[in-house]
């Protein structure tokens, strides 16, 4: 996706060569523009599948999530990373590991929003090892239901979570593949 290569190499900062902050876009200032773009994009990707619901991860999965939820007219349900006091029982819970955060999350995502034989589309931020994907599908799997693909907005290829998860049989299509992040610049996957 054009626009959104175009706007990682104007605003994206490459901090070393794994991580890249993009939070003058997309999670943390959010350029409803690009989601938008985003979203269509993720339903014109996964068009012949039939989609129930988007799934993500709280908190930079949401508004690509969102958009794409809003594109395939179906609702978006997020895992939660903390729960609260209106959120402690009859839940799907899932470790996962943050490689930008250095620690192990449960996420949650309440039984009652993700049912038995539902298709569902997995959308998240990055993917760089695979481990929040991974978590989610578990989660749908645990619910019965199906998983129908994985939308990623950036990827690191030069991580293992592509490898890992079409591996595992899952369909993964990534709007942004970044090739490499050495000498402070990205390069895409051609």
């Amino acid at each position: 996706m054009q626009m959104l290569k175009d706007k990682i190499v104007r605003e994206g900062i490459v901090l070393n060569d794994q991580v890249l902050k993009v939070d003058s876009f997309l999670n943390h200032r959010v350029d409803p523009g690009l989601m938008q773009a985003i979203g269509q994009a993720f339903a014109a990707a996964f068009a012949e599948s039939r989609i129930d619901l988007v799934l993500t991860l709280e908190s930079s999965g949401i508004a690509p999530a969102l958009m794409a939820a809003m594109a395939l007219g179906v609702p978006l349900v997020f895992a939660r990373k903390q729960l609260s006091l209106t959120m402690r029982d009859d839940l799907y819970v899932e470790p996962v590991y943050s490689f930008t955060k250095q620690q192990q999350s449960q996420v949650a995502v309440s039984r009652k929003f993700l049912t038995e034989g539902q298709s569902v589309l997995i959308v998240d931020d990055f993917l760089a090892h695979g481990e929040a994907a991974f978590g989610m599908a578990r989660i749908v799997e645990a619910a019965g239901a199906r998983v129908a693909g994985i939308g990623i907005v950036i990827e690191k290829s030069f991580q293992s979570g592509r490898a890992k998860l079409t591996e595992a049989g899952y369909r993964v299509e990534s709007l942004a593949r970044i090739a490499s992040l050495s000498g402070n610049r990205v390069e895409f996957v051609e």
